[in-house]
């Protein structure tokens, strides 16, 4: 009985069929993505939407009792109150600085020393109003904290800190040495503030006018956080390094939040001198700010609602201290140090987030800070005006890197021009990555010439090369993982736009700020991420992620876009969705320069290539040429194939 012989299976058709497969798969698979990402978007929208209400409503009540306060309570609550509302001041200073832009400060209660000090002699020695005592102190406290800021701000890890007590110390000290200041005996009988006549002598008064300043200066700093120059301050806790990819100084960034943060604590000093009608030494001490600090740590410092919640915690404690402590020692002042410094360190092991950290987790975000998104179609940001396809736009001549005896980089040339993508590979310690940080002014090169657009790039700061047009991603993804797609992509157009700090906390930027949510969503549409543009950045996945630094990178509108290491700790499908996005970056006329070492992925993609090895160039042409040199084949296999 005969057998019909079984066919022979042709590889080709096999693989053809596999593809087929496998491209079925994955359609269906990005079905159902698609499918998840629609409904997580809709379940979003509900979230965001019950959120905002929620967060209204919680607000409304707290207004609503506020206001109610002063009829229903007793002298001594209301008097809680006022000390409350001033120290929320601080404590909000402090959660801008410390808990969001990451500067610890041990001297903030200077500060409102100086604006309290300033108003208190100038209304009681040359009797002037305490109105334009408020104008002089907030001036006098501005110039100080700037000239402060100046000097010690550039001091990183534990200086800046330590610094901070030493300036807190020592302008504590002044104020109790000087003669016209009362040294320690203090100034008395500063007159109370009026308004249209009526005095604001009595607690209940005064009530109003704090808490109302205490509210416009919470809305402005909400207005800040959520603009241009608040996602600068937002990436402070990134590097230097990111902010100057994308054309800010963070020294100026950290700068202006400093001295923000200070004419807080002199509006506090301000309306704490006119309650009080006296001041002394002792309240602005160290030891104060201390407390002003563990408010801030106690309340929760991520958070702007921290800074009242923890104001309200700390010095309810502190009466109740006060009055339970004597009734069971006498040494009762003692022991109330005892227990604060208990609760700090309770605190940083158990509650890092603070009580609003609490808060937070229990509502999963319902009350979270509503997002902003362009409201509607406004005039698009400007863009440049690209160079004509084949124009060099890079040149690179002689660049050399030498860290002491070493040579990173040794004598490199080449040249990138307009609408291509140009690969520099090599093996791993080939001097790619500090050739990259040398084209980008990261690093400042040995010896050599880069040009850029005709402009001597070389010593340039980096911030200025990123205004220029050239922007950059990194080797390890720099996002900022809490806040959202849109935020991370509307930091890249920061150099596009000039709204500064005051112009947002009073939202006169409104038309600007339409203008870059529009560029950012229109940079996640572009790569495919338009439909999660409220998504926290650190929930994605690294492959995303670097797509989504792509995205940052093109809101900064560059006219060279350089890439380091983009593929690294990629899968196979992903560097596919990468290799896709990158092609259809260059047919829209985006020049590249991709810094990697996986040359699979590179050759598939490159109209040119430069090789390096030990630091200096191999060979460079197109990638047919470049596989076929034995140079290129020997560097990367170690033996000529």
């Amino acid at each position: 009985m005969s057998r019909t012989a079984a066919p022979k299976a042709n590889p080709e058709a096999l693989l053809r069929e596999g593809v087929s497969m496998n491209r079925t798969i994955g359609r269906q698979d990005e079905a159902a993505l698609a499918l998840g990402a629609k409904a997580a978007v809709s379940r979003a929208a509900v979230a965001k939407g019950g959120g905002l209400a929620s967060r209204r409503l919680w607000i409304g009540v707290l207004v609503v009792a506020l206001a109610l306060a002063p009829m229903v309570a007793g002298n001594f609550t209301v008097s809680l109150l006022n000390d409350i509302g001033i120290g929320a001041l601080v404590a909000l200073g402090l959660v801008l600085l410390t808990g969001i832009g990451g500067a610890t400060s041990f001297g903030q209660a200077a500060f409102v020393g100086i604006a309290a000090y300033a108003s208190a002699w100038l209304t009681t020695t040359q009797g002037m109003s305490p109105w334009i005592g408020l104008v002089f102190a907030l001036a006098l406290t501005g110039l100080s904290a700037l000239a402060i800021g100046l000097l010690t701000l550039r001091l990183g890890g534990h200086f800046l800190p330590l610094s901070t007590i030493a300036w807190g110390l020592s302008i504590a000290m002044l104020f109790g040495n000087v003669d016209a200041l009362g040294r320690h005996t203090g100034l008395s009988n500063i007159p109370p503030l009026s308004i249209a006549g009526a005095s604001l002598a009595d607690p209940r008064a005064i009530y109003y006018l704090i808490w109302v300043i205490v509210g416009l200066a919470f809305l402005f700093s909400s207005n800040l956080l959520q603009s241009r120059p608040g996602r600068a301050i937002r990436s402070l806790r990134g590097g230097s390094i990111l902010l100057a990819s994308v054309g800010e100084d963070a020294y100026r960034v950290r700068l202006s939040l400093f001295v923000t943060a200070a004419l807080y604590a002199g509006l506090a000093g301000w309306l704490y001198a006119h309650m009080n009608r006296f001041v002394s030494p002792s309240p602005f001490d160290v030891r104060a700010s201390i407390e002003y600090l563990l408010m801030a740590v106690a309340g929760g410092l991520g958070q702007l609602a921290g800074a009242l919640v923890g104001a309200a915690l700390v010095l309810v404690m502190k009466n109740a201290l006060q009055d339970v402590l004597p009734l069971l020692t006498q040494r009762a002042g003692q022991l109330e140090a005892v227990a604060f410094a208990t609760l700090f360190i309770l605190l940083l092991h158990f509650a890092r987030g603070g009580l609003m950290g609490f808060v937070r987790r229990f509502t999963r975000g319902r009350f979270a800070a509503p997002t902003r998104e362009a409201s509607g179609p406004v005039e698009p940001l400007p863009h440049r005006t690209l160079p004509e396809r084949g124009t060099p736009i890079l040149s690179v001549n002689g660049v050399v890197k030498r860290f002491g005896g070493l040579v990173a980089v040794n004598e490199v040339s080449f040249d990138v021009n307009a609408g291509e993508i140009l690969g520099l590979i090599g093996p791993n310690g080939a001097g790619k990555s500090t050739m990259f940080n040398l084209l980008t002014c990261t690093l400042p090169m040995t010896a050599g010439q880069v040009r850029f657009l005709g402009h001597d790039i070389a010593g340039m700061p980096q911030r200025k090369v990123a205004r220029l047009g050239l922007a950059r991603t990194f080797q390890h993804v720099k996002l900022r993982p809490h806040m959202t797609l849109l935020d991370n992509v509307a930091l890249g157009a920061h150099s596009r736009t000039g709204s500064g700090l005051l112009k947002a906390g009073l939202r006169l930027d409104r038309v600007e700020e339409q203008q870059i949510l529009q560029e950012a969503q229109r940079q996640l549409d572009r790569i495919g991420l338009g439909d999660r543009a409220h998504e926290l950045a650190g929930s994605l996945p690294l492959g995303t992620q670097r797509i989504l630094e792509i995205a940052r990178a093109l809101a900064a509108d560059p006219v060279l876009l350089v890439l380091d290491e983009p593929a690294a700790g990629l899968r196979r499908k992903e560097k596919m969705a990468l290799g896709d996005l990158l092609r259809k970056l260059r047919e829209e006329g985006v020049t590249i320069l991709i810094v990697e070492h996986d040359m699979d992925f590179v050759m598939k993609l490159v109209d040119r290539l430069v090789v390096m090895n030990f630091g200096s160039k191999l060979v460079e042409g197109v990638p047919a040429a470049v596989r076929a040199d034995e140079r290129v084949q020997a560097a990367y296999l170690g033996s000529v194939v």
